[in-house]
């Protein structure tokens, strides 16, 4: 997350100035050489390939951040994150697959950096491949494991990070659940928070909210990277060069990144990807099998569905979209519970013949599980539509609220887990709704703008 945070900036923030205001920063970016000896490399496709790795980097924070932000212990010296980040060849599209730090990987035969030792192939979680090799091993394990050739390598700690999202003003990032990990210190209410630097941190390492850890996490992460853009884009940074250069500043004073990655390089891209917004860039997470494989001496490993990486990976190194995005998406409304989990009972209590199957349909079109069969309400006059929920499907009942705008809530002790829409004479239409986060092991790519806060115009008209 880190490492695309710095990127992010870097890149879209060059777009609007000039060579003069980017001279002399290529000094402060560390240079590595991930690239050192490497053979039998995959292919090269269409389009550039980085890799982004975020490090766990305590070493480097204050003893004050460490108490206000809960990160206690010892650094592991491996990723914290891991994404593969391509822009396409026409400079119009990025696509961001996050890779599962605890995936199930096969090490390549290598020495040691800390004990040199040699070391034969052997199964470890991915994130640990950076602790036996650095970023060399980091990019030859993924390029085994993708068949994706990376062109450059990136990689900032904990306390670029934090800097960057004070440099830009804090990034805004809205949720429909309370998110409180007691791990991190994060507690976020339903709605819209703006973060500083520390809480932005908090926001993308917490993982234990729900009982999804990483994968949960990794949709959060994306989250913010599209909030980071949409903040960059729209909020004059690009537009006044000594804001840009506070901001360039503290994204590459404690980079990392192979020696072919420059200002330069950074500043050529920018400037192609003019015109670039949330809606431009596309996310998802290599998915995986349900089951874990466990790993001696090494513990619970996440395996990859094969299928579906092969189909991820077979995009970038083709240059084609992740997924089709469907325009009515980004017009749905947010829902806390997702509508794949809702049972749905539909009753026309209006003299209107047919609606109550028309709305039937619709509901299912939108995600949500219905009968399939309507029925008449015992009263067909009924004037406002109302849905009756059971209080312990409280947070069901309003999805399908929102599903409903300007719907009556109504308690119905007892009624049991299928909800039950009464439509008045008030219904039109069934507002298509959606779920924070994608349904667990689905493997569609969601849009930046589609993960986004709503803007006033577009929440009003919700």
């Amino acid at each position: 997350m880190r490492a695309v945070t710095a990127l992010s900036v870097a890149v879209l923030a060059s777009s609007g100035v000039g060579h003069a205001v980017m001279s002399g920063l290529d000094s402060g970016i560390e240079r590595v050489d991930p690239f050192k000896d490497m053979k039998n490399r995959p292919e090269a496709g269409r389009g550039l390939n980085i890799l982004l790795a975020g490090t766990d980097g305590r070493d480097t924070i204050t003893e004050e951040q460490r108490q206000a932000y809960r990160l206690g212990g010892k650094p592991c010296h491996c990723t914290d994150t891991l994404m593969l980040l391509h822009l396409s060849a026409d400079h119009s599209r990025v696509s961001v697959v996050s890779l599962p730090r605890d995936s199930y990987a096969m090490m390549p035969p290598h020495i040691d950096r800390t004990s040199g030792e040699e070391h034969r192939p052997h199964p470890v979680k991915l994130n640990a491949a950076y602790a036996e090799g650095g970023p060399e091993l980091t990019v030859r394990t993924v390029e085994k494991m993708t068949e994706v050739k990376i062109d450059h390598y990136v990689e900032v700690d904990f306390t670029s990070f934090m800097e960057t999202v004070d440099a830009v003003g804090g990034v805004e990032i809205c949720t429909v659940r309370r998110l409180k990990d007691s791990y991190t210190g994060l507690d976020l209410a339903p709605g819209p928070h703006r973060l500083d630097g520390g809480q932005a941190l908090q926001y993308v390492r917490s993982r234990h909210l729900d009982g999804t850890g990483d994968l949960s996490r990794m949709q959060r992460q994306q989250r913010f990277l599209a909030a980071l853009t949409a903040e960059v884009t729209g909020s004059g940074v690009l537009l006044n060069p000594v804001r840009f250069r506070e901001v360039a500043q503290s994204v590459l004073g404690s980079l990392r990144a192979d020696s072919g990655f420059t200002t330069e390089r950074m500043l050529d891209l920018g400037k192609a990807m003019r015109g670039f917004t949330p809606a431009s860039a596309e996310f998802t997470s290599v998915p995986v099998q349900e089951e874990a494989r466990e790993v001696p001496a090494i513990g619970n490993t996440l395996v990859w569905k094969a299928k579906e990486a092969k189909r991820i990976f077979g995009a970038l190194r083709e240059d084609r979209p992740l997924a089709d995005h469907d325009s009515a998406r980004s017009k749905a409304t947010v829902v806390d519970v997702p509508p794949e989990q809702i049972r749905v009972q539909v009753e026309n209590g209006t003299p209107r013949q047919g609606l109550g199957a028309q709305a039937d349909r619709a509901l299912r079109a939108t995600g949500f599980g219905t009968s399939g069969q309507a029925v008449d309400a015992a009263d067909r006059a009924t004037a406002r539509t109302t849905v009756l929920y059971d209080p312990r499907w409280d947070r069901s009942a309003r999805t399908v609220a929102a599903a409903f705008p300007g719907a009556e809530l109504k308690a119905a002790p007892g009624q049991g887990g299928t909800l039950r829409v009464v439509l008045g004479a008030d219904f039109t239409e069934v507002h298509p709704v959606r779920a924070e986060d994608p349904p667990e092991g689905a493997t569609g790519a969601l849009r930046g703008d589609e993960v986004t806060c709503p803007r006033p115009e577009a929440a009003g008209k919700a």
